[in-house]
């Protein structure tokens, strides 16, 4: 029997085994095709929430934590991995800010470099913009990471760990539970017991905590972006050096010069098709933004599913009602964003140390309770409970 078996293979289940893993526990980690290539991989690696005083005061406590820490952790990936995730801290442009003076006081509240900026401040910065632009927010202090590669690198971090086991290409079955508590999970494999188990499946929790009489209020929310190949501009320069953000959509440069763009906001169930529709409107949104990308490559196109909770705030903690069963999910766009707190939080109330985040506003019994969810819907199931004809292909 292993300590602990992780659902789901992201950033958020990943950073879990890690830091189980360096604690000295066994770690059994369950994904149903390769791990860092839901989620985590599509997304675009901004380390913030796009617009940061617009969000609650959880989910600004975790963002601050987690933004602490990516230096450091994407400087030990590298050296312990040799895969390097792209950390860099070049900062932000916000152009067409609606609510300026708002997102100038939260910056003083939360001592947040924001200087507002006119034109030759930003074209100085990024002079194949658009014209027009008159003026700007500046935030300095804002990094980016590249995601596939800070997620290549924590699968090879956890390959490396003796203590953890992956089963990839394993699908999950059925959770094992008797007399209150977890024993393990049934997967395609066979069974896998363990003393705890951890729910991070993304949007797919929601279905598994389902499965035993549960309604967790996470759903999925499909997003599509796109990637361009740029050529080297005069001066040795890129076309875009860093992220800048305006209208809800953004451009992110990669170290190699690439551009990203992102991202549509889609309610599609866990259709994970991209579209005609939205190509056209992000290759506008981008050109809009830096005229050059329309004649630029586009390399690829892609949609992910973001798992979306009441007010973005994310359900971490102990399932009400079934010991040893664990839930880190519902983080919406801000899962790369807050893993590292996030998942800090959770193993600290795992291996019962203090932490420097209070846990009281992620709890899953109070936020359940709030959302109209009864604990005792939990404590009544006694059984292994089959889910994948739930789940069918999307699962699958």
């Amino acid at each position: 029997m292993t300590d602990f078996v992780i659902i789901g293979g992201g950033v958020i289940g990943m950073m879990t085994a890690w830091q189980l893993a360096e604690a000295g526990h066994s770690v059994a980690l369950v994904e149903r095709g390769q791990c860092g290539r839901e989620a985590s991989w599509a997304g675009g690696g901004i380390v913030s929430p796009l617009y940061p005083w617009r969000y609650s005061d959880p989910v600004s406590h975790l963002a601050r934590f987690a933004e602490h820490e990516y230096p450091q952790l994407a400087a030990r990936l590298r050296e312990e991995t040799g895969i390097d995730p792209e950390y860099r801290r070049k900062g932000l442009l916000y152009l067409r800010v609606d609510d300026r003076d708002q997102a100038c006081a939260w910056a003083r509240r939360q001592g947040k470099r924001l200087e507002s900026v006119e034109a030759a401040f930003i074209y100085d910065k990024e002079p194949w913009l658009a014209e027009g632009i008159g003026s700007g927010l500046w935030m300095p202090t804002l990094g980016s990471i590249r995601n596939p590669r800070l997620c290549r690198a924590l699968r090879a971090r956890l390959m490396s760990l003796p203590g953890v086991t992956l089963e990839e290409g394993v699908t999950v079955e059925g959770l094992g539970i008797e007399r209150g508590s977890v024993t393990g999970v049934e997967t395609s494999r066979g069974r896998l017991a363990a003393g705890e188990v951890i729910l991070c499946g993304g949007a797919w929790s929601g279905v598994l905590l389902d499965s035993i009489g549960m309604t967790l209020p996470v759903r999925p929310v499909k997003g599509q972006m796109m990637l361009f190949h740029t050529p080297p501009m005069p001066g040795g320069r890129m076309m875009l050096e860093r992220v800048v953000l305006a209208d809800g959509r953004y451009l992110i440069p990669r170290g190699d010069g690439r551009v990203l763009i992102g991202s549509t906001l889609e309610e599609a169930d866990f259709d994970k098709t991209t579209t005609a529709d939205a190509r056209a409107s992000l290759l506008a949104s981008a050109a809009a933004m830096l005229p050059a990308l329309a004649d630029c490559e586009i390399e690829q196109h892609w949609a992910g599913l973001r798992p979306a909770a009441p007010d973005g705030i994310p359900f971490i903690g102990a399932v009400p009602g079934v010991r040893g069963l664990h839930v880190n999910a519902g983080h919406y766009r801000n899962g790369l964003v807050l893993a590292p707190a996030s998942t800090r939080l959770l193993v600290d109330q795992l291996l019962g140390r203090a932490s420097l985040i209070d846990p009281s506003p992620y709890r899953p019994d109070r936020r359940l309770a709030a959302h109209g969810q009864p604990a005792s819907l939990i404590g009544r199931v006694s059984m292994t409970t089959p889910l994948a004809q739930r789940l069918g292909a999307n699962w699958r």
